[in-house]
């Protein structure tokens, strides 16, 4: 055991422990968290605003705070750039974190100083809870790399502006930083090729333990790891590299791919971070769950996904809801978020303690002709085909195409980017139209009825689709 591991080990234990109690009292803990950011929502212009003094409940809440996205904050947002202190939280936030997306263009979204522990402190703590868990402290001893956006900052009101994963490369402590990969220089080119390159430069030869990012980054960098080194697999390369800690996109997709390249199964963390917040984490290995971050500055509310476009949909509490429903998934926190719909969509696989999965997006659901087909019925429908016949995908999407230029009855089209083509894509096309038929009973109706033909798949030459998607994460446009 080295000395950094030896360190970390009673920290860790004394971590695991908390999270199992406050995850054992979650609904308790969000009792405290609602009444904490009511008294000192209380103190803001949107708590003027909106009669935070007379707020004694959650039913007082929900009459007085209604659900909104960016655009319901925008104009708070405005104020705090133009210099206004205590807006949306009391003071200013510390950061924003700048997003981009298809509807509001730039976001930015506020990080305060109490809101700042929510996103470093679970990611250290879903850490140390796998090692108190699994027992392995190891990767702790060696270098760990996170591949995330540049950290340079600019400045919006006098307020740093970056991208959440630069932000949190500035909140590192000086103990971690040591054996951190990559280094700040390298981290802040922003053309993704050539600091793929660097990067490599910076750790072929090291000793790495731990590796972490998106799917879709991390499989370039194993690609162009083995391209650089001749080795067969990063297991030859990486000999004590025990630990792959993912999130921001569904990873089944990805991994079969990832699993060659790395040379079998390994140990890995889910975690669940958005710029509104750290959501969610993997606290049993090998559980598909993510654990809530119930105890962490967050008021949690659930829409269920079939009311969200109404004018007043139920709006739950956690104490409320149930198992198998897809939710959309609504926050309230110490960063000044008030009924913020984030925009995804989840469900509890369990209810005690409070576990989740992301079932999609909200706007991320196909409905042209009312057959609600959404994110996690179609991702479930690839994988069973994919499994069915040895495939493996590197990126794909749908759409309705509602008016077919050659005629006939619309249908959904599938674009898909396969690692290997597939010999017979009719074949695939026919499993594919069952499993979306088993997973979507609105789709069945409509295909037995007639009112949809069965679905149309292109196989995309390699590259095209997941160059769509680097181009995408080099001008943040993610929604």
């Amino acid at each position: 055991m080295g000395f950094r591991s030896y360190l970390i080990r009673p920290f860790a234990r004394m971590v695991s422990r908390d999270i199992a109690r406050w995850s054992a009292t979650a609904v308790d803990c969000q009792h405290r968290i609602f009444q904490t950011l009511i008294r000192k929502g209380s103190q803001t212009a949107f708590g003027r605003d909106h009669g935070f003094q007379d707020i004694r409940s959650h039913a007082d809440f929900i009459a007085a705070v209604p659900v909104r996205d960016y655009e319901g904050i925008r104009d708070y947002v405005d104020r705090i750039k133009a210099g206004e202190s205590d807006v949306l939280w009391p003071g200013k936030p510390k950061y924003f974190a700048k997003t981009s997306g298809t509807t509001s263009g730039v976001k930015y979204i506020p990080l305060t100083r109490d809101s700042m522990p929510n996103h470093f402190n679970t990611a250290r703590n879903a850490l140390f809870h796998y090692a108190a868990q699994t027992g392995n402290y190891s990767f702790f001893d060696g270098k760990l790399i996170f591949l995330s956006g540049s950290p340079e900052m600019d400045e919006v009101g006098g307020i740093p502006t970056g991208r959440l994963s630069g932000i949190v490369n500035h909140e590192i402590p000086a103990w971690l930083r040591t054996n951190q990969r990559p280094t700040y220089t390298t981290n802040c080119i922003e053309d993704w090729e050539t600091k793929l390159d660097r990067i490599v430069d910076e750790t072929i030869d090291q000793n790495m333990t731990l590796i972490s990012g998106i799917p879709p980054w991390v499989q370039m960098y194993y690609e162009r790891l083995l391209q650089r080194s001749g080795k067969a697999t990063i297991r030859e390369l990486f000999p004590h590299y025990s630990v792959f800690v993912y999130g921001g996109v569904n990873f089944s997709p990805y991994r079969a791919k990832l699993e060659e390249l790395t040379g079998g199964r390994m140990d890995s963390v889910e975690t669940y971070p958005a710029s509104e917040g750290f959501i969610a984490f993997q606290d049993v290995p090998g559980d598909s769950g993510l654990l809530l971050n119930v105890h962490s500055g967050i008021f949690f509310e659930f829409v269920p996904l079939s009311e969200i476009h109404q004018d007043h949909p139920t709006r739950l509490t956690l104490e409320h809801v149930q198992k198998g429903v897809d939710y959309v998934l609504i926050i309230n926190s110490n960063a000044g978020l008030w009924g913020y719909n984030i925009g995804d969509t989840v469900e509890f696989v369990s209810l005690d303690p409070y576990r989740i999965r992301v079932s999609g997006r909200v706007k991320h659901f196909i409905s042209a002709f009312g057959e609600h087909v959404i994110g996690k019925e179609v991702e479930a429908a690839m994988q069973e085909v994919t499994a069915q016949f040895g495939l493996q995908t590197v990126e794909f999407t749908v759409a309705p195409q509602v008016h077919p230029p050659q005629g006939g009855l619309p249908y959904h089209e599938w674009l898909i980017e396969f690692a290997e083509q597939p010999g017979d894509l009719s074949a695939v096309s026919n499993a594919l139209d069952k499993a979306m038929i088993r997973q979507n009973i609105y789709y069945e109706d409509l295909i037995g009825g007639q009112i949809l033909r069965p679905p149309c798949h292109n196989a995309i030459e390699t590259g095209c689709l997941s160059g769509l998607h680097e181009v995408a994460r080099k001008t943040g446009r993610t929604e």
